[in-house]
C-alpha cells in the first residue's frame, strides 16, 4: 500500500519529456519532487507561475513565492511570474499538457467531485472548474477509500461535482485505474496489494483483464 509519497512517485513516471504540467492542491504537489532529473517539465500554478521546482528545505522558504495552495515553493532556472488572467488563459487555451488533482470522490465515467461537502465551509472552487474543463489529460491523486473505510472510486459522485466526463486516470493508494468506456480498467497493483483487496474497496465497475502487475516505484 503507498503512502501520499508513494502516490506522487508514480504519478511521476506518467510525466514526459516537454510536458507543461498543472499541480493542484495536496498530494499533487509531491510530484514535483519526483519527476526524473534527465527530462525538461515546466510546471505551472493557477496563481501565476511557470517554472516551479520542489519544496524548499527547511530554512530555505521564501514566503513571497507560493503555489495555489500557500505552500511555500522554490522556482527553477528561467521561472516566470504573472497574474490570473494570463494563468487562466493558458489553461483555458489548453497549453497545459497534464493536469494532476485531488479528489474526495471519482466516478466510473470521469466525473469528480473535489471542491466542496455540503454543510462545510469552504473558500470556493479556485481554478478547478477552469482546469478540468480546460484539459484531456487528467490524472487523480488519491486515497481508494475514506476514513471510515467507504469506497471514494464509486459508480456515481455524491458530492457536488467539478468536472463531467474528464478524468483519464486515477492513482491511488492502492491501485493505478484507467477511465475509460463508464468503467475503471485495473493496471496496476501497489506493492503488497492484492486484487481482491482493490475490489473489495472499489464500488464502480472494475475490469481486470489478466495478471495485474505491482507498480514499480
Amino acid at each position: 500500500m503507498l503512502d501520499k509519497n508513494g502516490i506522487a512517485k508514480r504519478i511521476a513516471q506518467e510525466v514526459q519529456d516537454g510536458f507543461y504540467v498543472n499541480l493542484g492542491i495536496g498530494i499533487p504537489t509531491l510530484v514535483a519532487n519526483y519527476v526524473r532529473e534527465d527530462i525538461e517539465v515546466e510546471f505551472q500554478s493557477e496563481n501565476g507561475v511557470l517554472g516551479m521546482g520542489p519544496f524548499p528545505f527547511e530554512g530555505e522558504e521564501d514566503a513571497d513565492i507560493i503555489n495555489a495552495g500557500k505552500q511555500t515553493i522554490t522556482t527553477m532556472p528561467g521561472a516566470s511570474f504573472f497574474d490570473s488572467a494570463l494563468s487562466f488563459s493558458m489553461i483555458r487555451g489548453k497549453h497545459v499538457d497534464l493536469t494532476i488533482l485531488g479528489a474526495m470522490e471519482v466516478a466510473e465515467n470521469g466525473d469528480i467531485a473535489n471542491w466542496k461537502i455540503p454543510g462545510k465551509m469552504v473558500k470556493g472552487m479556485g481554478g478547478a472548474m477552469d482546469l478540468v474543463a480546460s484539459a484531456e489529460n487528467i490524472i487523480v491523486a488519491m486515497m481508494h477509500t475514506n476514513k471510515r473505510g467507504a469506497s471514494k472510486i464509486l459508480k456515481k459522485c455524491s458530492l457536488p461535482l467539478t468536472g463531467v466526463g474528464c478524468v483519464t486516470k486515477v492513482v491511488t493508494n492502492l491501485a493505478v485505474l484507467e477511465v475509460k468506456n463508464n468503467e475503471f480498467y485495473l493496471l496496476e497493483r501497489a506493492p503488497g496489494v492484492y486484487v481482491k483487496e482493490i475490489e473489495a474497496a472499489t464500488e464502480g465497475t472494475l475490469i481486470i483483464n489478466g495478471e495485474i502487475p505491482e507498480m514499480n516505484i
